[in-house]
């Protein structure tokens, strides 16, 4: 079974819809909690589903070091291996390009990383991103790409340098989408063009000219503020088919999320709901709490009183306090397991306003509402 995306209702830009795998459907707009090395760090699969997380994310660079994805095939898939029976996705390699740049040497070629750990040497072409994939199985992948921060200054150097990686992503783009060959996977051409709109636009429209249906937008959430980031996917939606899933990769905070969808944004996936959880920081409708603060050592309430999840309907604020503050493992569980049911709820808020077509009003009042 191919991959189909079906939009069902607009409000405004905003859409909701059905994305079907083999592996499940996924209604959108969706989140995908970040799995990197085929799990997402503390939580059990079944504790995934018990707070409605739909899909998840894996990480192809470092799934491909360890294990390896001819072992994972061997396996059975990535599925199998970690028991996840829902959709999944994972990403190209092209984010590691960017973080472990100091380990890498890139050319038109691929990339030649230096692994981390022992210092081996691993050559990441676009013809291998999508091998290791196919060996891994996700139901949605994405092509290998290339992108940096975007800059402060947006001179003539700034604009030459997100050109060469827009040129370099569409003729990498190119190559992937040759060798690609599971009909049960799903294909994401990835738009760059930094900080600059009409790289955006572009961008977009020459991937879609590669003969892509369905569509990432990267290099975002790297240092530029919300109102920048927000503009830049504008830009280049306006150039991407409306029948076509759209994806806003590594993003984001609860108002990065609100602000993609409101522009017509399908799918999200980003670190910060278990990686917060995990430092002692909770989301409520209310906005942030860091419950290593003081404050909260002889707080008898659950993080949220608005929230069913199963967290808050069993411990209290000062009880988790005080195991993040023992260093147990069970509070950093605990804390990320709420974070992910927090957005789960937020992503079907969001559903639901869709379906109402009173999605405007909604994000209105949910900022008014909300203190980040």
């Amino acid at each position: 079974m191919r991959p189909e995306f079906r939009a069902h209702a607009v409000s405004g830009r905003a859409r909701t819809g059905v994305l079907s795998t083999p592996h499940g459907d996924m209604k959108t707009p969706a989140f995908f909690p970040v799995g990197t090395y085929g799990a997402v760090r503390g939580i059990s699969p079944d504790e995934l589903r018990s707070v409605g997380v739909q899909g998840v994310l894996a990480n192809t660079y470092h799934l491909h070091l360890r294990p390896g994805d001819e072992r994972v095939a061997e396996l059975g898939g990535l599925h199998r291996f970690m028991a996840w029976s829902g959709p999944m996705l994972t990403d190209s390699g092209g984010f590691q390009i960017h973080s472990l740049d100091h380990l890498c040497r890139k050319s038109e070629k691929g990339v030649e990383f230096r692994d981390p750990r022992d210092g081996s040497r691993h050559f990441l072409s676009p013809e291998r991103c999508i091998e290791i994939q196919q060996n891994l199985g996700a139901d949605l992948i994405v092509v290998l790409d290339e992108f940096e921060p975007i800059a402060a200054e947006a001179g003539d150097a700034a604009r030459t340098s997100s050109r060469d990686m827009l040129e370099r992503t569409l003729r990498w783009a190119a190559r992937c989408r040759a060798v690609h060959a599971r009909e049960d996977q799903r294909l994401f051409g990835i738009v760059q063009g930094g900080g600059f709109d009409e790289l955006r636009a572009e961008s977009a429209e020459r991937t879609a000219e590669l003969g892509f249906d369905a569509f990432a937008i990267g290099g975002l959430g790297l240092g530029e503020d919300l109102a920048q980031r927000l503009a830049l996917t504008a830009a280049a939606l306006t150039r991407l088919p409306s029948e076509s899933p759209r994806y806003l990769m590594g993003l984001g905070l609860p108002e990065d999320l609100i602000g993609g969808v409101e522009l017509g944004v399908d799918l999200f996936d980003c670190v910060i709901p278990t990686r917060h959880g995990r430092h002692g920081s909770v989301f409520t409708s209310r906005g942030s709490l860091n419950l290593r603060n003081a404050r909260f050592k002889d707080d008898p309430e659950p993080i949220s009183t608005d929230c069913g999840c199963p967290v808050c309907t069993q411990y209290t604020r000062a009880y988790l306090r005080h195991l993040v503050h023992s260093g147990e493992a069970l509070g950093a569980r605990l804390l990320s397991l709420h974070n992910l049911a927090f957005y789960m709820d937020l992503m079907q808020q969001m559903r639901e306003a869709i379906a109402a077509d009173h999605f405007a009003s909604w994000a209105e009042a949910w900022r008014k509402n909300y203190r980040a």
